[in-house]
C-alpha cells in the first residue's frame, strides 16, 4: 500500500558556536546533523507518517553515527547508500539582533556530492510503498551528477505516478560547477505537482519577482506573490499548487513569518502573519513548512486553507528549536493552529 513520503538529498555534520559566539570566538562547537530533504523527513516521521530518507554516506563511524541521528527519530533509512570518503560540513555562526547569521560550507567532495547516477536505481527505490517524492534545488546545485542523478529520480517518480513536490531552496554559495539555476532547474520542476519557494527563490531562480516588493525592510504584502504563483505554474504545466512561504527580517531575532498557497483553481490562500520573537534557531524553518504542507495534503481532505495555516504553524514552531530538525507533534502544531501562543507551561 503506498503511504510512505521518501526525501533526497545531503545530509551534513553541523557545526555551531554555543551560546551565539562567533566563529572566531569559539573554543567549541555543538554537533548535529541537518539538510534541507532530512529535515523534511524527520518532522514528517515526528507527524506519525512513514518517511524515508535516502543520501549516499560514508561507510565510517561519522556515516554511522549520522544514520543512528536520522534512526533516533523514526526515519527510514534502510535506502541509503555507502561509499565515498567524507561527510559534508556546515558551520552555522548563529546571528541576533542586527548581526546576520552565517553559513560556512565545506562540503566538496563528499560522499553525495562524488556520487553518480548509476548508484542509485530509483525503479527499486521508489517501491510499492512511496506515494511521495520531495527533493530541493540545494541538491542539483552541488554538481552536474546530482543534477542528472535527480532527473532520473523525478523521472521515474512521474512515470509512477507518485506526487512530486521541489522546494526550490537557492543557495548562492553552491551552483559552482558551470551551468547557472535556471538551466538546470527548468527541466527538472516540470514534473512537479507543487512547487514551494520562499519570498526569493523563484526570482532568484526564474527571474520572477512579486510586483513593489521590498524584502530588506521587513514589509512584505502576501497578496503580490499571487502573481509569483501564476507565473510559475504558467511556465510548469504539471503545478497543481504553487505555496510560498514570507519571512520579514525585522532582525535576526525578530521575524515575521506567514505564507500563500496558491491551488489548482486558480485561488490564493493566505496565513496569518506571526510574530516569531525571539528566535531559537531559524535553520529548517522552510523545511518544517514543507512538512507541513506534505502532512495537510495527505490528512486535511484537501482543506487548503487548513493545509497552509497547518504548514505556517508548524514552521512558526521551528524556530523555537534547536538544530535543523523540527521536533514538533501534530498536537503542538494543532494548538498553535487555534491561537494558542501564550507559551505558558503544560502541565
Amino acid at each position: 500500500m503506498k503511504n510512505s513520503v521518501l526525501t533526497f538529498g545531503e545530509i551534513m555534520l553541523r557545526l555551531s558556536p554555543p551560546n551565539n559566539l562567533r566563529i572566531v570566538q569559539t573554543r567549541s562547537f555543538d554537533a548535529i546533523y541537518g539538510g534541507g530533504e532530512a529535515n523534511v523527513a524527520v518532522s514528517l516521521a515526528n507527524f506519525g507518517m512513514d518517511s524515508y530518507f535516502v543520501t549516499r554516506l560514508p561507510n565510517n563511524e561519522i556515516g554511522q553515527a549520522c544514520l543512528n541521528f536520522l534512526r533516533q527519530y523514526g526515519v527510514k533509512v534502510d535506502k541509503i547508500i555507502f561509499g565515498g570518503n567524507r561527510l559534508g560540513i556546515y558551520f552555522l555562526e548563529t546571528g541576533i539582533s542586527m548581526r546576520p547569521s552565517k553559513v560556512i560550507y565545506d562540503r566538496e567532495n563528499s560522499a553525495i556530492a562524488t556520487a553518480t547516477p548509476e548508484m542509485f536505481d530509483w525503479d527499486k527505490i521508489f517501491d510499492d510503498e512511496i506515494l511521495w517524492f520531495h527533493w530541493t534545488g540545494i541538491t542539483p546545485a552541488i554538481s552536474q551528477n546530482l543534477a542528472e542523478i535527480c532527473l532520473d529520480a523525478v523521472k521515474i517518480a512521474r512515470s509512477k505516478g507518485l506526487t512530486i513536490s521541489c522546494d526550490l531552496n537557492y543557495r548562492s554559495k553552491l551552483w559552482k560547477y558551470g551551468k547557472k539555476p535556471i538551466e538546470v532547474m527548468d527541466e527538472l520542476v516540470k514534473y512537479c505537482d507543487i512547487i514551494i519557494g520562499n519570498e526569493e527563490d523563484a526570482e532568484k531562480v526564474f527571474g520572477i519577482k512579486a510586483p513593489d516588493t521590498d524584502i530588506i525592510s521587513g514589509k512584505i504584502d502576501p497578496n503580490k506573490y499571487e502573481y509569483v504563483a501564476q507565473e510559475l505554474k504558467k511556465r510548469f504545466h504539471n503545478a497543481k499548487y504553487v505555496a510560498i512561504t514570507l519571512r520579514g527580517s525585522l532582525s535576526a531575532s525578530h521575524n515575521t513569518w506567514a505564507g500563500v498557497l496558491y491551488d489548482d483553481e486558480n485561488n490564493l490562500y493566505i496565513s496569518s502573519s506571526f510574530n516569531i520573537l525571539p528566535i531559537l534557531d531559524r535553520v529548517g524553518g522552510g523545511d518544517a513548512f514543507v512538512a507541513g504542507l506534505i502532512y495537510g495534503f495527505l490528512n486535511f481532505e484537501q482543506d487548503k486553507q487548513k493545509i497552509l495555516d497547518f504548514a505556517v504553524a508548524s514552521s512558526c514552531l521551528k524556530h523555537t528549536i534547536f538544530g535543523d530538525f523540527n521536533l514538533i507533534s501534530v498536537k503542538e502544531v494543532l494548538k498553535v493552529m487555534e491561537g494558542d501562543v501564550s507559551g505558558r507551561v503544560s502541565r
